[in-house]
């Protein structure tokens, strides 16, 4: 291993270890070198800042426990006394290209998922028909119920929850769920 450093870095390293407060003279005269001597007083909110000062957010309602952000998209979905199993499933990503992009490569995408626009979720279903399931779409959670089948799966990015398409195949029993990801316009990302 290499363990040069340059001036720069130490001193960025010493202003790090280094107490906020202190002055360098204060410092050098310690016997310990300057290092500065955790104390479980130090854990927790600096003194003199008052820990009433956060702004507590009362509900609207006053009959309400806790508001709706509080409580995590999916969690309703998390019962662990449900014996229904679990579908297979798989979880793909799918990009929007032309000519321009495969061809001629004027576009910056390339095969990440930094670069699709399309989040595509395979379930298999064996043994349902499209009438007996249920679907539930959030921002970062598909929920889905059958008589047989229960699935909660928080998905890896965000979606437009509102615009999305499912189809249920019904000579393979599998339900195809595609989902818009939400991204932020970025060099890639653009249009």
């Amino acid at each position: 291993m290499d363990f040069t450093f340059s001036v720069n870095q130490l001193q960025a390293l010493s202003n790090l270890l280094k107490h906020p407060e202190q002055e360098e003279e204060e410092l050098e005269e310690r016997p310990d070198g300057g290092a500065i001597a955790l104390q479980p007083g130090h854990i927790g909110p600096p003194k003199g800042s008052n820990p009433t000062d956060c702004s507590i957010v009362e509900p609207t309602d006053v009959k309400t426990i806790w508001n709706e952000d509080d409580v995590p998209e999916g969690s309703e979905y998390e019962d662990i006394w449900d014996t229904r199993q679990q579908p297979e499933y798989e979880v793909l990503f799918k990009q929007r290209v032309g000519t321009e992009d495969v061809f001629l490569g004027m576009s910056r995408k390339d095969g990440s998922t930094a670069c699709c626009e399309d989040m595509v979720i395979r379930i298999n279903l064996p043994g349902c028909k499209s009438a007996d399931l249920t679907l539930d779409v959030k921002e970062r959670f598909l929920g889905l119920r059958s008589p047989v089948y229960k699935l909660g799966l928080y998905l890896p990015h965000p979606v437009d929850s509102k615009n999305g398409k499912a189809e249920f195949h019904a000579d393979t029993h599998t339900l195809q769920v595609t989902l818009t990801m939400k991204r932020d316009f970025d060099f890639i990302n653009f249009a």
